[in-house]
């Protein structure tokens, strides 16, 4: 091997030995191609991105300006430090072609690893969701676009990307939503370590109750995790959701009720009658069964649209504003039981596990850290690879935290590199 000046590689003063890092990492296994250009190795481009998310790195410009100007580091994530390093093009094309399964599986195998090694326990899972922002004109309000949240058309920067909802608390008790063009990484976290043990990357449009039951029959299957709790949001508060946790899981469901689900127009039950706000006995339309969810309730209309008391009354009594927006006021009792009443919401143990929840929030604040919000690239495969990475170098900290006998050290992940593995820290 030639040499670079009159220095070996090999004499160069790293401070920090990332391949104390690199040597817990699973290979991708992935064949180089035997035609066309001589390839890079592919591990060594995702140690190279590894690096770039713990160094926070923004772009891939100063990622090949900093394997240039450090060979230490081209060596210690597998490049030779005499070639030329990886240019732009072949990190864009890492995240855009390589298979994302491939990199799921490296974070499975991490996953699996702190199961193993008891760092993971799995009782209590949390799941939550966070936008991830293209960068595209759309998202800047200073540009002028004349329809910015039509969320029927395709954005020409990312065409995979769509329009999603940001609700953001500037003040406690205040929400004001946001409109955004994006994506939205869904994950399921371990409440007890804080880390993450499941995630997928969709569209914005994609309702984060739609990924709760796939996410969690994933854990379970991957994991073998004995899960005692699943917590989340209101809302995951449905009633699939909550009956595939008690009934299919086997697990305590701590779920706050998500107002939106409640019953909202007042009414008084006396005897067999159901009467309106204006004490009024509401006209019983009969059963009605939805087919989504198989929940059958006995439905009640307001009486002067429905009824008789057309005769006595032209407006409603009560002024109430239903009867001029639509047919006045519409009640429904639930006949079939509601899985909700094995819940007991108003326990001390059921508040005890509901503040754990702020655990997630620490998790995504680990990875918000590590740039996970700021893709270098577009497309959904290149940002579901650049997710990914993401977790997978918050697992390969805390795995390396685990084995180099600092197990108290596994959510470092900004500091633990510099301050915990040297090559005189190990």
């Amino acid at each position: 091997m030639e040499q670079l000046g009159l220095i070996p590689v090999d004499n160069l003063p790293p401070k920090i030995k990332y391949g104390l890092l690199f040597e817990h990492l699973p290979s991708l296994c992935l064949r180089e191609k035997v035609r066309g250009r001589r390839p890079f190795p592919r591990d060594a481009l995702l140690k190279a991105f590894i690096y770039k998310t713990l160094r926070r790195v923004n772009t891939l410009t100063d990622l090949t300006f900093e394997l240039q100007s450090n060979p230490s580091i081209c060596q210690a994530v597998g490049l030779n430090p005499y070639r030329t390093p990886p240019s732009i093009e072949r990190y864009s094309e890492f995240l855009h072609a390589t298979p994302h399964p491939i990199l799921q599986d490296i974070r499975n195998q991490l996953g699996q690893s702190l199961v193993e090694e008891k760092v993971i326990l799995g009782k209590y899972l949390l799941m939550d969701s966070c936008p991830i922002v293209v960068n595209a004109r759309e998202n800047n309000l200073k540009t002028s676009v004349s329809n910015r949240f039509d969320k029927t058309r395709s954005l020409k920067a990312d065409p995979d990307a769509r329009l999603g909802i940001l609700i953001h608390f500037p003040q406690p008790f205040k929400k004001e939503v946001r409109y955004f063009w994006g994506y939205r990484n869904h994950i399921v976290a371990d409440a007890e370590e804080e880390l993450p043990l499941w995630e997928v990357t969709h569209p914005a449009n994609i309702s984060e109750v739609s990924q709760a039951i796939p996410m969690l029959q994933k854990t379970k299957e991957t994991f073998s995790v004995m899960i005692e709790t699943v917590g989340g949001d209101a809302i995951y508060d449905t009633e699939k959701i909550l009956r595939f946790i008690i009934e299919d899981l086997k697990a305590q469901a701590v779920i706050p009720r998500n107002p939106r689900n409640e019953q909202t127009t007042p009414y008084t039950v006396k005897g067999n009658d159901v009467y309106c706000e204006a004490n009024l006995a509401m006209y019983r339309k009969g059963k009605m069964t939805i087919k989504r969810t198989g929940v059958t309730y006995l439905q009640y209309s307001c009486p002067i649209y429905f009824g008789r008391d057309r005769q006595r009354h032209l407006l409603c009594p009560a002024a109430h504003p239903k009867f001029i927006n639509q047919k006045g006021c519409n009640v429904l009792i639930r006949l079939t039981p509601s899985i909700r009443q094995d819940i007991d919401y108003g326990s001390n143990t059921f508040k005890e596990l509901y503040n754990k929840r702020t655990s997630v929030e620490r998790v995504f604040s680990r990875l918000l850290s590590i740039a996970m919000q700021d893709p270098p690239v577009k497309g959904l495969n290149a940002i579901r690879n650049h997710c990914t990475i993401a977790h997978i170098t918050v697992l390969l900290v805390a795995l390396a935290a685990k084995r180099s006998g600092n197990p108290d050290k596994i959510r470092f992940v900004r500091s633990f590199i510099p301050n915990f593995l040297t090559e005189h820290g190990k």
